[in-house]
C-alpha cells in the first residue's frame, strides 16, 4: 500500500542575550577545595575549562536557558564511590562513560569524557563543553536529558544529569545488553520514536540558529521509569549560520547512522539528522543494529533494506522484528501502522537530501500513525 510519502516502501551561537551571571557567580563564589585532587591541579583545570565554557556561553546563550549548578570534584567522587565500576552504566559510548550516583538524596547521572589514542584532551574538552552548552539549552524540553550542572575541576569537564531509571538503549534499540535484551512492545517503540521526533524538531526550530545533533543513535537515548525517551549527547552538535542551509565541517558521527551525503561532501544540513532518524526508525522496527560486520566488511542496515523496495509488505514480513509480528498477528490496524512506519523511515533515508521530509513533518506523521488505531 502506498502512503503519504509517495514511495513504496564553529560552533557559533545564536543572538547574544543576557548571560546567566549566576552561573559565573556560583562557580567563583563556591569554588571548593578538593581533597583528592591537588589544589593547583584543580584550579588549573577550573580556569582552563571555565574560560572556554564562558567564551562559548557568551557566543551562544540566548538568555532563555536555565542556570546550572557548578559541582565540585569531591561531590561527584563521593556520589559514585570514586567512580567505582559498579556505578557505570552499560551501552554508552567509547568516547565517554556514564555513572549513576547519589547526591543530595537523589540519583544522578554523571557523564565523564575519556581520551584515547585518536582523541586528544583538547578535542575531548571541546566536545564536553559543547555538550554542556546545548544540554543546558535543551533542558526545558521534556524529551531531552536534563542537565543539572557540571564540574570544571577535572581535566575534561564532567556533566551532571537527571536520572533516567530504565537506562540507555542498546545498539538494537532495546534495553539491556545486546546478548540479554529486554524487548520493547511495538506501541512503546512507536511512542519513543514520536517523542524523539519532537525533541529533534525542537533542536532544529526553537533557536535563532538551527542546531544539528549530528550523532543521533540508539545509545544516545535513555528511558525514564515511564519509558519516556530522553535525548542526550550533544557533543558533536553544530549550528547552521543565518541565511544558510548548511555548514561545512569535518566528517564526524557514527557509521551506519551518518548521512552519506554529509560523509561525501562534509556539508551538514537539518536533513542529515533526518537521515539518522530514519535509520533509528529501522532499528526500532527490526531490532537490528545500524550496521553489521559481515566477514570483516561493515554493511549498513539501509543497504540490506533497500533491496526490498519494490514490495513493501514482503519487506514487513522479512525484516520486522518477529516479536512485533507475533504480538500484532491478526490486528489489521497495527499492520497498517507498520507499513506507514516503514514508509516514513524509507522517506527519511532517501539518497537526495531534498527528497527527505523536514523533522517537523516526520514528527507529525508519527503522531498520526500512533493515533491511527481506533478505540475499541
Amino acid at each position: 500500500m502506498k502512503g503519504k510519502w509517495g514511495i513504496r516502501v564553529t560552533w557559533k551561537g545564536s543572538v547574544i542575550g543576557q548571560i546567566h551571571f549566576n552561573i559565573i557567580y556560583i562557580c567563583i563564589r563556591f569554588f571548593p577545595l578538593v581533597s583528592r585532587l591537588s589544589k593547583k591541579e584543580s584550579e588549573r583545570s577550573f580556569l582552563d575549562n571555565g574560560s572556554m565554557l564562558l567564551e562559548d556561553l557568551i557566543a551562544s546563550c540566548d538568555g532563555k536557558s536555565n542556570p546550572i549548578r557548578c559541582y565540585s570534584a569531591a561531590e561527584l567522587m563521593r556520589a559514585t564511590n570514586n567512580f567505582d565500576p559498579s556505578c557505570m552504566m552499560e551501552n554508552v559510548s567509547p568516547y565517554y562513560q556514564m555513572f549513576r550516583g547519589i547526591l543530595d538524596d537523589r540519583t544522578i547521572i554523571i557523564k565523564k569524557y575519556i581520551t584515547q589514542e585518536y582523541i586528544n584532551k583538547d578535542e575531548a574538552r571541546s566536545c564536553a563543553i559543547r555538550d554542556i552548552i546545548i544540554s543546558m539549552q535543551m533542558s526545558t524540553h521534556k524529551n531531552a536529558l536534563k542537565l543539572l550542572g557540571c564540574c570544571l575541576e577535572f581535566s575534561i569537564p564532567a556533566l551532571v544529569h537527571e536520572n533516567a531509571a530504565k537506562g540507555v538503549l542498546n545498539n538494537h534499540g532495546s534495553l539491556g545488553t545486546n546478548e540479554n535484551q529486554s524487548m520493547l512492545p511495538w506501541k512503546t517503540r512507536l511512542h519513543i520514536a514520536k517523542h524523539l521526533a519532537n525533541a529533534l524538531t525542537y533542536l532544529h526550530t526553537a533557536f535563532p540558529r538551527p542546531i544539528i545533533h549530528r550523532d543521533l543513535r540508539s545509545t544516545c537515548i535513555l528511558l525514564d521509569d515511564d519509558y519516556v525517551p530522553k535525548l542526550s549527547n550533544f557533543s558533536l552538535s553544530i549550528t547552521i549560520p543565518p541565511k544558510q542551509s548548511h555548514v561545512e565541517d569535518s566528517v564526524k558521527g557514527t557509521y551506519g547512522y551518518a548521512d552519506p551525503n554529509y560523509m561525501a561532501t562534509g556539508y551538514i544540513t537539518a536533513k542529515s539528522d533526518v537521515y539518522s532518524f530514519g535509520v533509528l526508525l529501522l532499528v526500532f522496527l527490526t531490532r537490528r543494529a545500524a550496521f553489521k560486520n559481515q566477514a570483516g566488511k561493515f554493511e549498513p542496515i539501509t543497504a540490506d533494506l533497500k533491496l526490498h523496495l519494490s514490495n513493501v509488505w514482503i519487506q514487513i514480513e522479512t525484516i520486522v522484528d518477529p516479536k512485533i509480528l507475533e504480538n500484532i498477528r491478526g490486528d489489521d490496524q497495527a499492520q497498517q501502522q507498520l507499513q506507514d512506519f516503514l514508509e516514513l523511515a524509507l522517506s527519511c533515508i532517501q539518497t537526495q537530501s531534498e527528497a527527505r521530509p523536514d523533522m517537523i513533518d516526520v514528527a507529525k506523521e508519527l503522531a498520526r500513525i500512533e493515533n491511527s488505531i481506533l478505540p475499541c
